[in-house]
């Protein structure tokens, strides 16, 4: 689904459900009461309740590397979730770090229009959008992949939205491949690891060892399925630098913008109730569960793949459901009142 379909699938889902949600409205904080509950406030007001399901996500604030600092103030500096579209983008050329989903599709979508595209990668996996006549997202359902533990073998992996990214391709369309961004030099250049084959055969690798475990899962339950076709993306033979590029001089080669995909962190420094935000502003939960009354729901964990993605929800808001619901029960107990029905 494309950004609009997905909104208008939650929101038709809400309709269909005639359920009572309050657009446009912002919480800005959430505090304990004194005798129990929490107060919470939003541009609308003031809500009391009991319960208060966090829902935020720990990925809505794009981290930046300490090194952006020492970028000279002449480059404009843009996070990946600020990126719309090429034409928005100054002239000049472009420099992206980060090679996850944002950092691929930013980079392809920017080469093809017509500007020139350097690409810093990471340590990250590849993932084809299609195999066998099914999209990824539906073999990693079938096959159980999405309900096993994340780690850290692949990173995050690179996918297209619409079609397989790999290295490979971008290169073979003009983008200048790079390895691991990893300083910036006395005299203002850019300092770039060795690591770009590595780096490309990690990703032909997880690419590999998952369509592998798709075909063991297709021939393990006898399904009749389409052959493995051709995917032009993994296919592309790789353009790139030779020998590899370890420094760059950003005026020479006239980069004026430096796009930053490193990752996302969650702010939740408006959630003021002791117990369930640790030091360094994460949640302190278990399985959703954090101090009494506050849960946490769609936290990126490495419990599950399908974790902080709308797989997650169906199951943790069950969940979360069922144990408010003992929670009243246990509570009405305790003071002597009929259990819920």
């Amino acid at each position: 689904m494309t950004c609009d379909e997905f909104v208008a699938m939650v929101s038709a889902y809400a309709q269909r459900q005639k359920l009572p949600v309050e657009t446009n409205t912002t919480v800005s904080s959430i505090h304990p009461r004194d005798g129990g509950g929490y107060e919470v406030v939003t541009s609308r007001g003031k809500a009391i309740t009991k319960s208060v399901i966090v829902a935020t996500g720990n990925l809505n604030v794009p981290k930046r590397p300490l090194l952006a600092s020492k970028l000279p103030p002449t480059v404009i500096q843009l996070d990946g979730m600020d990126y719309r579209r090429a034409s928005l983008i100054e002239p000049g050329a472009v420099l992206v770090v980060g090679c996850g989903n944002s950092g691929g599709q930013i980079a392809e979508d920017l080469v093809h229009s017509g500007k020139k595209v350097f690409l810093a990668i990471g340590r990250n996996g590849r993932v084809p959008r299609r195999y066998r006549g099914l999209d990824i997202s539906l073999w990693l359902e079938k096959t159980g992949r999405y309900d096993m533990p994340r780690t850290s073998k692949t990173g995050r992996p690179l996918l297209g939205a619409t079609h397989t990214i790999s290295l490979q391709a971008l290169s073979a369309q003009g983008v200048v491949m790079l390895g691991r961004f990893i300083d910036v030099d006395s005299s203002g250049k850019l300092v770039f690891a060795d690591d770009l084959q590595e780096n490309a055969k990690f990703g032909d690798q997880v690419s590999a060892d998952l369509k592998s475990e798709i075909d063991n899962f297709i021939a393990s339950q006898g399904l009749s399925v389409g052959p493995a076709q051709i995917d032009e993306a993994e296919a592309a033979v790789a353009q790139f630098p030779e020998p590899p590029i370890l420094s760059l001089d950003l005026v020479a080669n006239n980069i004026s913008t430096v796009i930053w995909c490193v990752g996302f962190v969650g702010d939740f420094s408006w959630v003021h109730v002791p117990g369930a935000i640790d030091e360094r502003g994460c949640p302190l939960q278990e399985r959703c569960i954090s101090v009494p009354g506050i849960y946490f729901s769609g936290l990126d964990t490495s419990l599950a793949f399908k974790s902080g993605t709308i797989l997650a929800a169906a199951q943790e808001s069950q969940f979360i459901a069922d144990h408010i619901t003992k929670s009243a029960v246990a509570g009405l107990e305790n003071k002597g009142g009929p259990p819920l029905p």
